[in-house]
């Protein structure tokens, strides 16, 4: 059973509020969906810290310079686009995750209201949608409800279930579930850190593939 001490071991710079907050709904979500081992636990874990920074942030942060547009988003943004777009959220998104993911165009609003959410982040209309139906909540027409922590930790176990990644976690193959939820590698190391701290919490080798 997943705790409260388990937690802040896991994620040693996570705030008391946060620890308090999200405890309960984790246990539980871990529950739900099969995440029941030390293992897939300690995986489970080390990803949402590095995702959320350790419990803190759980809507995308789009608040990008034309410099990390070029970096992040090389396909949407060439110089010129990227210094129009630069630190202006709303705009970055619309034309990031337009008409991809199920989104509509530019103009829709889709990019913007079905950026990332939850502990991992949930993006574009249809991965909204088929998380809306799995924990049974209509996020197309409140996907803000990913926003708090119950819906937050349930989308992320949700995500965990439908990509496979318990065996993953099994076979200790931080590399191939951190590709899965990033699409490649961004902030591995970050990502073992915090699995070493919650396979010592968690009682299991932190020994990986």
């Amino acid at each position: 059973m997943l705790t409260r001490d388990l937690l802040r071991a896991s994620m040693p710079g996570a705030r008391t509020n946060d620890l308090d907050r999200f405890a309960g709904p984790l246990a539980g979500c871990c529950a739900e969906w099969g995440i029941d081992t030390g293992l897939r636990q300690a995986a489970f874990l080390a990803q949402l810290a590095h995702e959320s920074g350790q419990l803190r942030a759980l809507v995308e942060n789009l608040n990008y310079s034309a410099e990390a547009l070029l970096r992040v988003f090389p396909r949407h943004f060439d110089a010129g686009q990227a210094a129009t777009y630069a630190r202006q959220p709303q705009r970055i998104a619309a034309r990031a995750y337009a008409n991809r993911m199920g989104n509509g165009d530019e103009t829709s609003g889709d990019g913007w209201r079905y950026r990332g959410r939850g502990l991992i982040q949930i993006t574009g209309h249809d991965n909204y949608a088929a998380c809306g139906t799995a924990i049974g909540l209509d996020l197309i027409a409140q996907p803000e409800l990913l926003e708090q922590p119950g819906p937050a930790a349930r989308s992320a176990a949700w995500f965990w279930h439908n990509h496979d990644l318990n065996r993953l976690a099994d076979a200790r193959d931080i590399e191939a579930i951190t590709r899965r939820i990033n699409g490649g590698l961004t902030g591995l190391e970050d990502r073992k850190a915090h699995y070493a701290h919650a396979c010592a919490a968690l009682e299991v080798s932190h020994e990986l593939a």
